[in-house]
């Protein structure tokens, strides 16, 4: 066995570089020469039937607001039931034949096959679903007297995505159907502070890649990795190590320093046409893609860029990157008002 081992660790190098290097530009340019034709021929969702999870705020909601816009029906789940139907209620509005208010915790495994039958009974199909729902945690692994005050992050963040997938994927074979699911460019990038947020969203790509071999055939597959975005965690909302959700914007200050945070409207204009177009991998703002290969080829200086910026500081509130944050003054030009306001504007749950 070992001397197999290192023959293949002799010329498989070598034959991979060889092969990387005529098989990358076809690949390439076979994908720049679909991507005007399934753009042409993107789906039509006019009529057709869309369960968004975590539709109370944020991308869940604005994703709502585009798929109202083009004429689909919508099944809307969440915990807040009076948000949910203010968000029905502008989805209709907007163009949505008829917006559906499911009260539901997508962490629990029975709430997750009402949503998906209650769906099925009220409209008689289902052709997309978005999980978008989630929630963050914030503090570093030490600080936690017991981890399982978290736990909910990744029942919320993964479980609620494979419950609410496994019950779905039937209806949705009967229809060819699509699943959009939200996770994070944080997946790939070792934020200090967000270590169970970044472990579930990987947790989210590794279970849709594989579910891609194993369906792909019968359901197209989004995985969507969104930079910052205009939202309820963008505003400083998370839970701490008691388990417990708070608004904390210095601390939010401190770990996302300059990042840009992107207008929700537009993150969720491109998922929509991304999901529709039948996209396998959609990264909202683009250039966030970048730094997926600056994690790949370079991981050394990705972690000590991440150490300097929010973990060197005099407490955890002021850290180096708050503090460039401050001093450079790009806040109001690279946060949008929304994430700025201190305030949530209604009660605070999960998502």
């Amino acid at each position: 066995m070992d001397l197999i081992n290192n023959f293949l660790n002799l010329i498989i190098h070598r034959i991979s570089q060889t092969a990387f290097s005529y098989i990358f530009p076809l690949y390439f340019f076979f994908k720049l020469l679909l991507f005007p034709i399934r753009s042409t021929f993107a789906e039509d969702v006019a009529g057709k039937v869309v369960l968004i999870t975590g539709a109370s705020s944020g991308i869940g909601e604005h994703v709502a607001y585009e798929y109202a816009k083009r004429g689909a029906y919508l099944a809307l789940v969440a915990r807040r039931e009076n948000r949910l139907r203010e968000v029905a209620e502008v989805a209709e509005i907007l163009g949505s034949p008829f917006a559906l208010v499911i009260h539901a915790d997508v962490s629990d495994v029975d709430d997750c096959k009402r949503c998906v039958q209650t769906t099925l009974a009220h409209f008689g199909r289902l052709d997309h679903l978005v999980n978008n729902a989630g929630i963050t945690s914030i503090n570093l692994f030490e600080e936690y007297d017991d981890p399982r005050n978290v736990a909910s992050v990744m029942d919320t963040d993964f479980w609620g995505t494979v419950y609410c997938t496994y019950y779905a994927i039937p209806y949705l074979k009967q229809t060819r159907g699509k699943i959009i699911g939200i996770a994070s460019s944080a997946a790939w990038l070792p934020t200090p502070r967000l270590s169970f947020y970044t472990a579930s969203k990987a947790a989210v790509i590794s279970f849709y890649e594989t579910l891609r071999v194993e369906i792909g055939r019968d359901v197209g597959i989004t995985i969507v990795t969104p930079g910052l975005t205009e939202s309820e965690m963008t505003q400083g909302k998370f839970m701490f190590e008691d388990g417990k959700m708070y608004l904390d914007q210095e601390l939010r200050d401190a770990v996302m320093s300059v990042m840009p945070i992107e207008a929700v409207g537009s993150a969720a204009e491109a998922i929509v046409k991304g999901g529709c177009r039948g996209d396998e991998y959609v990264t909202e703002p683009p250039w966030m893609r970048m730094t997926f290969y600056w994690r790949m080829f370079l991981p050394e200086m990705v972690e000590w860029l991440n150490h300097l910026f929010i973990m060197t500081g005099s407490s955890p509130t002021e850290s180096f990157g708050k503090r460039v944050l401050e001093f450079t003054g790009l806040k109001p030009f690279i946060y949008p008002a929304s994430v700025r306001c201190s305030e949530l504007g209604y009660e605070k749950e999960y998502y």
